[in-house]
């Protein structure tokens, strides 16, 4: 079954969406959860941006062996560890909710210094505060979605550029 892409008007329930699955998080992880942060982010976290329908949660962690033996009580809050993303996806661990599309949660378990963690952050901030970029990345997602249907990887690819760009002047 092919899994379009669909870029949605931006929800205003996705910010208690998260709220209410880290916490539910968090309790799975018992005491872990005291050496986590758990941040939203994606499009999703960016007030007014169009976006997949689901909900990307970064859990940064000291070691990222550190979540391993909670892979269980992942699995038990119906999050679903995907180890053949690890080549597409190296250094984190990714589990989705439900297990087959359509997704509802992506979660991306990295280690707290991680070049991917402070990315995500740095560009999730910059469209928080610049309209004009939230404004193109919107117009270019939508343009995407459109092109490639259910080709998600092509879809990632693409907006590569944009994403690294944005990050550059972010940094500046």
């Amino acid at each position: 079954m092919a899994d379009t892409l669909q870029i949605a008007p931006y929800r205003p329930g996705w910010p208690q969406c998260f709220e209410q699955t880290a916490a539910t998080i968090l309790v799975a992880l018992g005491e872990l959860a005291d050496k986590a942060i758990i941040k939203h982010i994606g499009s999703t976290a960016v007030p007014g941006l169009c976006a997949k329908p689901i909900i990307d949660i970064m859990l940064g962690l000291p070691r990222l062996s550190d979540l391993e033996p909670h892979f269980a009580a992942l699995s038990a809050i119906d999050f679903h560890h995907q180890p053949q993303m690890a080549a597409a996806m190296p250094e984190r661990h990714y589990f989705t909710q439900p297990s087959l599309p359509p997704r509802q949660v992506h979660l991306h378990a990295v280690t707290l210094d991680s070049d991917f963690g402070r990315d995500k952050l740095r560009f999730r901030d910059a469209l928080r505060v610049e309209p004009r970029l939230s404004a193109s990345y919107a117009a270019l997602k939508q343009e995407l979605a459109e092109r490639y249907g259910d080709d998600r990887a092509g879809y990632t690819e693409a907006k590569s550029g944009f994403i690294k760009a944005a990050l550059a002047a972010a940094k500046r």
